[in-house]
């Protein structure tokens, strides 16, 4: 079993996760075949048509939910990963601009947030590669990790072998790094995790934010708890239209209290969990 000692001998690597997709979602005026179906009511219009009243609820993240979330991770002074659609953070310089200046990571979540599964791998390959050149260009560096929008194909993982990503995250199978080989080049696989994310809040209508709340919480504890013998990592992942909303922003800030309040945790980027995970576990040869 690989052993993986934290910085300052902490028990657990908490990744905050902060997805960036509004703006990039489906839409008919970029070419898709309808809307997008992800809405917080759940209407799913499957017809060739503009959903105006769903294209402003992803508005919201932009103009009210960002700055609630920025402003609490400001507050605490805690690093996140922004998994960013490329073209969402093209349309909001100012809140790319506010990630960078805040010294927060940006990770790769696609050129837009479509699909990848349906693509064949010329298309996928032009995809990534869209993703990382306008990414390089909004903020001045070159993502080193790789979300897709929850369905990966075949050739994802070896594309961004050849591309250069140092880990991909399109994976939930446990709470530690790992490497696999299985496309040439190792790449480290970094899971993420669904159960905890405040998206359960619009799939799963009967989750109050108080039980997405005592879920979250949970989920550290016993994590906290394993970590005693054994580090691990928690990702906890966030939606600006979500999470951003008045009845919900104050549940986040009541789990970065619990956070705040326990000692021996590391709150970091997913870059710097990649980093102290490959100085301790050196990708296979």
């Amino acid at each position: 079993m690989a052993k993986w000692n934290l910085p300052g001998d902490a028990r657990l690597a908490l990744s905050i996760v902060v997805n960036v997709e509004e703006g990039a979602e489906m839409n008919i005026t970029e070419g898709d075949r309808g809307p997008e179906i992800v809405d917080e009511l759940g209407v799913a219009l499957h017809k060739p048509v503009r959903n105006y009243s769903n294209e402003s609820n992803y508005l919201y993240g932009l103009k009210a939910g960002a700055p609630r979330v920025m402003k609490l991770l400001d507050d605490f002074g805690f690093q996140a990963t922004f998994t960013a659609a490329a073209q969402a953070l093209e349309k909001a310089p100012d809140l790319t601009k506010a990630i960078v200046d805040g010294g927060h990571e940006v990770c790769s979540h696609g050129w837009r947030w479509v699909h990848q599964y349906y693509m064949d791998e010329d298309k996928e390959r032009a995809f990534i590669r869209k993703a990382v050149k306008s990414i390089e260009a909004s903020t001045g560096s070159r993502p080193t990790g790789w979300l897709s929008r929850y369905l990966l194909t075949d050739n994802t993982r070896r594309l961004l072998v050849e591309e250069g990503f140092t880990y991909h995250m399109d994976d939930f199978s446990g709470d530690k790094p790992f490497w696999d080989s299985s496309h040439g080049k190792p790449i480290m696989i970094l899971p993420y995790a669904v159960d905890s994310n405040d998206m359960k809040m619009w799939t799963a209508p009967s989750l109050t934010p108080a039980d997405w709340l005592q879920y979250a919480i949970d989920s550290f504890d016993w994590l906290y708890r394993e970590g005693a013998d054994d580090p691990q990592m928690m990702s906890f992942g966030l939606h600006l239209r979500i999470i951003g909303r008045p009845g919900r922003i104050g549940y986040l800030e009541k789990f970065f209290q619990h956070v705040a309040a326990k000692p021996d945790v590391w709150i970091t980027t997913r870059q710097q969990i990649a980093e102290n995970w490959a100085g301790q576990n050196p990708a296979p040869q």
